[in-house]
């Protein structure tokens, strides 16, 4: 469960992109350089093995742990692309094949533009399919995908059932996409309402096209990807968790998926990106990333806690605010304001960027400890979370 969004200026596109997946999926934000690849070689996607191109692109990738695809990343040319899960009619049963996500990275290591891009992914979905398990924790849980696909030029939408598509260029000021279809005649020959409806694609796709509407700014649209759909602090389904707004909180029953990291790209000029790499944006900060300067995002994270990897680091804080969002959140925030401003104003290094953001987490973690949060949250949504934390720990439930 994702949400996707962009904003056209004068200028050229802003994008920006939650990740939501399952609580403990740790997402990993890695770099691959441009590479020269002989004739017959093969690359290992997540299910299946595909015949590799001639030239690949360099790229920066976030993408969870166990996956070789990715949910968003850019690439040496300015490429830009999300996906979202999407609920159709067609079947996602049979031989495996590419995961949307392996369509969004292989795209980006083989397109110079959001056209070739695009190409490049209905190519792929038409020869090899898109069949798999799409979830680590939940292996039956399978999906057909959407994107964005953008750069400086503009940005476009692409749709699929199976292997059934549709594209749409984005002509307005914005453009969301969210875990239902939405291109005219295709999402209506092809959509499953009833898992929409639970998803709640609608309220959110509603709620973030309309702010990227209004959005100018990297900073803009940041903003939008920390906004719970509640005016404030989260609210609990025991059915699907918080899913009112593009940051979601796991703890359904039925849905429950977490915002696990985020992206925002400004390719109006030099394209810049920034990452979370973390979970929960409105308790994160947007670290800035180059795809040509790598940089060291520490230890490769798994669904285990290890205090080493940054994903998991960043949990201490994130499970601690949970007890009281809104209070966490207020004691959070200054510092959060102004290293994003500061970094906005003169973007720092990658590297430099990820040791202050670590300083700033340690802060945030010493000041939650002392303010002994009372936990307002609800007992069954406690026990959920409970459980979260043993399986990260290893414990049988």
């Amino acid at each position: 469960m994702c949400d996707t969004l962009v904003a056209i200026t004068s200028d050229g596109p802003l994008f920006a992109k939650n990740s939501d997946r399952d609580a403990n999926e740790a997402q990993v934000l890695e770099w691959h350089g441009a590479a020269d690849n002989a004739p017959d070689a093969s690359v290992r996607a997540t299910w299946i093995e595909v015949p590799q191109v001639a030239h690949t692109h360099a790229v920066v990738i976030s993408r969870p742990w166990w996956m070789w695809g990715a949910e968003m990343g850019a690439n040496e040319h300015g490429v830009v692309i999300g996906n979202e899960a999407v609920f159709t009619k067609e079947s996602t049963k049979g031989p495996p094949g590419l995961l949307g996500m392996d369509l969004l990275r292989l795209a980006l290591e083989r397109a110079a533009t959001a056209d070739q891009a695009v190409q490049e992914i209905v190519e792929l979905l038409e020869r090899h399919g898109q069949v798999g398990s799409c979830s680590y924790e939940h292996p039956s849980f399978t999906y057909h995908n959407s994107f964005i696909v953008a750069d400086r030029g503009g940005a476009i939408v692409l749709e699929t059932a199976g292997r059934h598509w549709a594209t749409e260029t984005v002509a307005g000021r914005a453009r969301s996409i969210s875990n239902g279809l939405t291109i005219p005649g295709f999402a209506e020959r092809f959509r499953d309402p009833v898992r929409g409806r639970v998803a709640r694609c609608a309220v959110r796709r509603g709620l973030t096209e309309r702010l990227a509407a209004g959005a100018a700014t990297s900073a803009d649209l940041m903003g939008i990807l920390r906004d719970n759909g509640t005016g404030g602090a989260p609210r609990w389904s025991w059915v699907n968790g918080s899913m009112r707004g593009p940051n979601m909180h796991a703890g359904g029953r039925v849905a429950a998926s977490q915002t696990v990291s985020s992206w925002v790209a400004d390719l109006r000029a030099e394209p810049l990106h920034w990452t979370t790499a973390t979970a929960d944006p409105a308790l994160s900060l947007f670290k800035p990333v180059s795809v040509d300067r790598p940089a060291d995002a520490g230890p490769e994270p798994t669904n285990r806690l290890d205090e080493k990897s940054v994903w998991w680091r960043h949990e201490r804080v994130h499970r601690l605010a949970l007890r009281d969002w809104a209070r966490a959140l207020e004691i959070m925030l200054p510092a959060q304001g102004s290293v994003e401003a500061g970094w906005a104003a003169d973007p720092p290094g990658t590297d430099e960027a990820f040791s202050r953001a670590a300083e700033v987490e340690n802060d945030w973690l010493t000041a939650l400890q002392a303010a002994d949060l009372e936990d307002t949250r609800p007992r069954w949504l406690r026990r959920v979370w409970r459980g979260y934390d043993r399986a990260a720990r290893g414990e049988a439930a």
